[in-house]
């Protein structure tokens, strides 16, 4: 059972085509735990063990048969619960969509169908990818299973708990801004905010339409670029959807970072805001690192944190108001505390602060571009602190904007958030890597070489390792 929960998608997929393991056993061994387990920690607001088991036998069959469809065939995966997957509820962890139920999938969730994924549920989210953690909507927050009792980051926060926990090898999470990278950096695991228009929206409940991507979220790199092979290429159906090229995102994973040029934004964490001493530590050993496997690292300076931060926090209170101010008007006692609060101050936010906030964002752009000019990509950080406890409501109100991902939601720069390391309390610790926009591959490849060389991604929850 345990080597089944940490099993990754390549080695899964060369025991499934093998016929070494069965798509019905793989799945039925993750109902388990997740049934042993979630009553902790809350990574599900729903299960489908029916249509899991179904698509398991079915996968079974088609390989019997000779009809392989790709390394996701009979991997179980799971969805953020804005993702939307046909005769499924599509909640946001709301009382407001407590009886939404999906009609269509959504292009995402039609990618990974057809590549033979299974779905086994759907994953806590803060209330529409905004109100986090809360404890006044119809389902409990997820609890990071690293420190037993802390907070796993969000909005995409079940992602990151249930592949932390062994639940999953795979799941889907949202980015809007830093919604996949900040589970991925507080549960010490794999997530990846794509170039903005690789993957479709459509189908995806939105939070800002102008920064909203979606991201896999997996334990290790090779896994992420397996699954973001499965879900990139151009949807007409998404008006922010981009018409260009798919590379093979794992084809230059082991090329290593010898004579790679990468930029440290080290002013971010260090200057702009004063980060975690041991979280600064491990920013600064992995540009280290990178260099004594040949890469040329050099300090750079963007613009400064906070005006990213104002930018983003600007253009997502207006265009969260502007969906969600017909609810509000209709029924503001159905939403929680958090969610409403966050929302309705985009009330407050006139139509020239809103234009001002899209000009500024395209300055802040093409000055970010024009400062990477010259090199393969950049490294940060991604989280500004570990984790702390859920239930410290001011912990967590501090922890949220002491971060730097917005900075490439704002420019749409692909942008992962990979483990770098466990504090003294055995917490984890992250490195967050940017790259030209369409380069994802490049980000692949650096972040593999670090993945190789300090083992972070093989570190197991005690709590659950052995479960």
């Amino acid at each position: 059972m345990t080597d089944l929960a940490y099993l990754g998608i390549v080695d899964a997929a060369d025991l499934i085509r093998s016929r070494k393991l069965s798509p019905v056993e793989y799945v039925t061994a993750l109902l388990d735990r997740t049934g042993r387990l979630d009553s902790r920690y809350h990574a599900f607001i729903g299960l489908t063990p029916d249509l899991a088991l179904a698509a398991a036998r079915q996968a079974e069959q088609d390989i019997a048969g000779g009809n392989w469809r790709g390394p996701l065939h009979g991997i179980p995966t799971g969805l953020k619960d804005i993702i939307d997957c046909a005769g499924v509820p599509t909640t946001a962890h709301s009382k407001v969509l407590a009886q939404n139920v999906a009609t269509k999938d959504a292009a995402v969730t039609q990618r990974l169908k057809s590549a033979g994924a299974i779905l086994m549920g759907k994953l806590a989210t803060h209330e529409f990818a905004i109100g986090g953690p809360s404890f006044d909507l119809p389902w409990p927050p997820a609890v990071n299973p690293w420190g037993g009792n802390h907070f796993p980051g969000g909005s995409s926060s079940g992602c990151g708990v249930a592949l932390a926990a062994g639940m999953l090898p795979a799941a889907l999470g949202t980015d809007t801004g830093g919604s996949v990278r900040n589970p991925a950096s507080m549960c010490g695991i794999t997530g990846m905010k794509p170039t903005y228009g690789r993957v479709s929206r459509r189908g995806v409940f939105p939070l800002a339409y102008s920064l909203d991507h979606v991201g896999p979220m997996t334990r290790t790199v090779r896994d992420n670029a397996l699954l973001l092979q499965a879900l990139a290429g151009h949807d007409p159906d998404d008006p922010g959807s981009a018409d260009v090229p798919v590379p093979q995102f794992a084809a230059d994973l082991e090329r290593g970072v010898k004579g790679l040029k990468l930029g440290l934004v080290r002013h971010f964490y260090a200057e702009d805001m004063q980060a975690h001493p041991e979280q600064a530590q491990a920013i600064d050993r992995a540009a280290e690192l990178l260099r004594g496997l040949g890469a040329e690292v050099r300090e750079i300076r963007l613009a400064p944190l906070q005006d990213y931060a104002t930018c983003t926090r600007i253009i997502i209170r207006c265009e969260a108001f502007a969906i969600h101010r017909r609810w509000l008007a209709e029924r503001p006692d159905d939403y929680g505390h958090l969610a409403r609060q966050r929302i309705l101050d985009g009330a407050a936010v006139s139509a020239a602060d809103y234009i001002d906030a899209q000009r500024l964002r395209g300055r802040l752009t093409r000055r970010t571009l024009e400062t990477f000019a010259g090199l393969d990509a950049a490294l940060t950080a991604s989280s500004l602190d570990p984790t702390c406890r859920i239930d410290d409501t001011d912990a967590c109100a501090r922890l949220y904007p002491r971060q730097a991902r917005q900075p490439f939601n704002v420019t749409g720069q692909p942008a992962m958030a990979i483990p770098a390391g466990f504090t003294k309390d055995d917490l984890p610790l992250s490195l967050q890597l940017i790259g030209h926009p369409w380069q994802e591959a490049m980000l692949y490849r650096i972040a593999r070489a670090y993945e190789r060389a300090t083992g972070w991604t093989e570190r197991r929850p005690p709590d659950v390792s052995t479960c």
